[in-house]
C-alpha cells in the first residue's frame, strides 16, 4: 500500500501531501478541484502514461516552473517521477534514491483504474479495450511493459522502412521483424494468460448485483503462421498501408453480458459500467492470489451513478480485495456506508483531512 504520497506542482496541485491511515482512501470536492488530478498522480507510480493517457509536459502546473514530481513510500521503499523543466517530455524514475526505468515500478506496486471516460470502453476503438487489457495484464506479468515498449519500437521501425520499401535494406527489415515475432509472441501470451485466468475466476461470480462478464480474446486473424514470417510476406501491403496490419497491436478484447448472451456494446450504460466492476474486482482477486499482494485501485466518479444497494455491496467487494482503494466523488453522502476511510476534500488544488 502507498504509505504516503506527495506532490510538486503536478496539475493544479503547487504541493500536497497525503497521508492514509486506512485502506480506504476518499477524496470529495467539487468538479475541477483536483480529485483526478490525485489519482492520476497515483496512476504515475506505474508503468505508461497514467490514466488519461497525456502527454508529460501537460501534466506540469501551468503557473508552475515547467516540472513536476510525485513521490511515495510503498511498504518502506521510496518511489518517485516525475520531469525537470529542462527536459519536460523526458520521464524520470527513482526507485530507493537510484535512477531506474518506469518498467521497473511495475515490481512494486500492481496498479488498476476505472474512470468516467472508460464508461464508453466497449462502444469505442480496439485500442482503447487493448490498452485497458494491457493494464489488466501488467499486474500479473510485470515484464509485459518491457515487451509492449520494445514491441512497439521496432513497428515504428519497421513503418519507416516501409516509406521507402524498394530503398530499404531487407536484412534490417528482416531483423525488425524477428524483434516484432520474439516480443509479440510474449505479449500475445500474457494477454491470453491473463484471460483465460479472469474467464474462469468470473465463472464462479454470481449474475447480480453486477453483471458477469464473458471474455474472449479476439486474434489478428494471423492463425497459427509465425508473425515473423506473415510481416516477411506482408511488407508490399503494410507499405501500400502506411502502417502495420498484423500484429497483437491489432487484437481486441471481445466483452458478453453473460446472463443476456449480449455483446456489452449493446448493453445500457449501467449494464457495462457492472460489466467493467465485474472485471475490475475479479481482476483484483487475481492479482492478490499471484503476487501475493492486491492491487492499489483508482476509482474515480464511481459511487456517483450506483443505487443505494449497489454502493454497499461495491464497498464490501472492495473491502474483500484487501487493497487500498482512492476514491473520488462530488458528495461525501455517497461513501456514508464506507465505515472507515481516510477522508480528504479537495479545493481548487488543496487538500485538506476531513472527518471519517
Amino acid at each position: 500500500m502507498i504509505g504516503r504520497l506527495t506532490l510538486s506542482d503536478f496539475r493544479n496541485h503547487a504541493d500536497a501531501l497525503i497521508v492514509p491511515d486506512h485502506a480506504f482512501i476518499v477524496l470529495t470536492g467539487e468538479n475541477g478541484a483536483g480529485k483526478t488530478n490525485i489519482l492520476e498522480a497515483v496512476s504515475m507510480l506505474a508503468p505508461g502514461r497514467g490514466l488519461r493517457g497525456a502527454a508529460l509536459r501537460d501534466m506540469a502546473r501551468q503557473s508552475g516552473a515547467g516540472g513536476f514530481g510525485i513521490a511515495a513510500e510503498v511498504d518502506g521503499v521510496m518511489l518517485g517521477t516525475g520531469v525537470l523543466a529542462s527536459a519536460p517530455d523526458r520521464r524520470q524514475v527513482r526507485i530507493g534514491g537510484v535512477s531506474s526505468s518506469a518498467n521497473a515500478l511495475a515490481d512494486h506496486l500492481a496498479i488498476v483504474w476505472l474512470t468516467p471516460a472508460m464508461d464508453r470502453l466497449f462502444m469505442d476503438s480496439p485500442g482503447g479495450r487493448r490498452r485497458f487489457l494491457d493494464r489488466l495484464t501488467l499486474a500479473l506479468h510485470p515484464a509485459h511493459a518491457v515487451h509492449s515498449a520494445r514491441y512497439e519500437a521496432a513497428m515504428r521501425a519497421r513503418n519507416r522502412l516501409l516509406n521507402d520499401l524498394p530503398g530499404a535494406d531487407p536484412s534490417w527489415l528482416s531483423a525488425l521483424e524477428i524483434q516484432m515475432d520474439e516480443h509479440g509472441a510474449a505479449i500475445g501470451a500474457a494477454r491470453a494468460d491473463l484471460v483465460a485466468r479472469l474467464s474462469a475466476s468470473l465463472e464462479r461470480q454470481p449474475d447480480h448485483p453486477f453483471a458477469r462478464p464473458l471474455l474472449v480474446m479476439e486474434s489478428d486473424g494471423g492463425g497459427d503462421e509465425p508473425l515473423g514470417v506473415r510481416l516477411a510476406r506482408e511488407r508490399r501491403r503494410d507499405a501500400a498501408a502506411g502502417r502495420t496490419l498484423s500484429g497483437p497491436h491489432r487484437q481486441d478484447l471481445a466483452v458478453t453480458h453473460a446472463a443476456k448472451g449480449q455483446a456489452a456494446a449493446l448493453c445500457s450504460t449501467g449494464e457495462q459500467k457492472a460489466l467493467l466492476l465485474s472485471i475490475l474486482l475479479a481482476h483484483a482477486a487475481l492479482v492478490t492470489d499471484h503476487r501475493g499482494q492486491p492491487p492499489v485501485l483508482l476509482l474515480d466518479e464511481v459511487a456517483a451513478h450506483l443505487d443505494p444497494s449497489r454502493r454497499a455491496a461495491l464497498f464490501e467487494r472492495l473491502r474483500e480485495t484487501g487493497g487500498q482503494v482512492w476514491m473520488t466523488g462530488t458528495e461525501d453522502s455517497l461513501f456514508s456506508d464506507l465505515r472507515e476511510s481516510t477522508r480528504f476534500t479537495v479545493t481548487a488544488g488543496h487538500v485538506f483531512r476531513s472527518a471519517g
